[in-house]
């Protein structure tokens, strides 16, 4: 991928003063942070704003609580192992997810049980428009599966500088999935703490998802789609094998990896562009194929499920 410029951030100030440049203002703007969420299809024909502010620090702090701020550019799982190394708990099952501190807000990232919502507290985001620091409670960022209000109502319209959690000093161990159970039983691990959840949700990571300095992919290409219960028992009658997971009385979420697998992806190659073989929702390069051939893998599979049963998967990925 090229672009026409690349400009890197590292403050408050740099952004404010990129934003003011009235020489930059005609063209499109991209903020990235790590771009491990991100599929360019073409050329982009304007500003990359590449977000490198860094920084984690304690800003409050009660007996039960400590807030734990860090810069937008912080690399995610660096700052997982910060909080599992002092015993702040609440974002250990989110470990080894790649990307920076920036994008999981945007992104409501969640794993194993744990989605961002269950411990933001506030960010601060500089406004693209005029340049003002803005500061986002809990409530104003709409946080929902994988979405937030700056993936639809603000989209393009805040540079996010710094992301601030609620962990607990006293913590919860989370192991509502069964997989962090059994790799615990595996490690011999009979009374959990918040480091040996860490390292189970890593073991699993590392067995079924593709390092991607080593193959191209985006982790979670598709979403987990929501159907009404009713829907749900419809399709069991038929698949009575299908993955879903309760929401609520009437919701239940499905399993994407397992549809597509059923439908016969699951280790597909086409030239370079394919399915990982260990784990069908990820969509992997496998060396030369462009974004563009990897976007028509997606569109195939999301036809193909669909015309097998009825379910359309919509994409976790970012597309450009």
């Amino acid at each position: 991928m090229h672009t026409r410029m690349l400009a890197v951030v590292q403050s408050v100030p740099d952004i404010q003063e990129l934003l003011h440049d009235k020489n930059l203002s005609m063209y499109e703007k991209l903020v990235l942070g790590g771009g491990s969420n991100i599929l360019f299809t073409a050329d982009f024909d304007g500003l990359v704003i590449k977000n490198e502010l860094n920084g984690i620090e304690v800003v409050n702090e009660n007996d039960e609580e400590v807030f734990l701020k860090a810069g937008a550019g912080v690399v995610w799982h660096e700052l997982v192992m910060y909080a599992v190394a002092r015993n702040y708990g609440g974002i250990e099952n989110l470990a080894l997810i790649p990307g920076t501190v920036g994008a999981s807000p945007m992104q409501n990232i969640g794993a194993y049980g744990v989605e961002i919502k269950d411990t933001f507290h506030e960010l601060e985001a500089v406004q693209i428009d005029n340049e003002h620091l803005v500061r986002f409670g809990h409530a104003d960022c709409a946080f929902g599966y994988r979405e937030s209000v700056f993936k639809n109502l603000y989209k393009n319209q805040f540079i996010i500088t710094s992301v601030t959690y609620r962990l607990k000093k006293n913590p919860v161990i989370n192991t509502s999935y069964g997989a962090i159970e059994k790799e615990l039983e595996l490690m011999k691990v009979e009374n959990p703490d918040i480091k040996s959840v860490a390292e189970a949700v890593m073991r699993i990571r590392s067995s079924k998802l593709p390092d991607p300095a080593r193959l191209g992919n985006a982790g979670s290409f598709f979403k987990n789609p929501e159907l009404e219960k009713r829907d749900f028992e419809q399709l069991k009658s038929t698949y009575t094998d299908i993955v879903g997971y309760p929401l609520s009385n009437d919701k239940v979420k499905l399993a994407a990896g397992w549809l597509i697998e059923k439908a016969g992806w699951k280790g597909f190659r086409k030239g370079d562009a394919g399915v990982h073989d260990q784990q069908a929702l990820v969509l992997v390069n496998h060396g030369r194929a462009k974004g563009y051939d990897i976007f028509e893998l997606s569109e195939e599979i999301i036809h193909s499920v669909h015309e097998k049963f009825g379910v359309w998967l919509h994409r976790e990925v970012n597309v450009h």
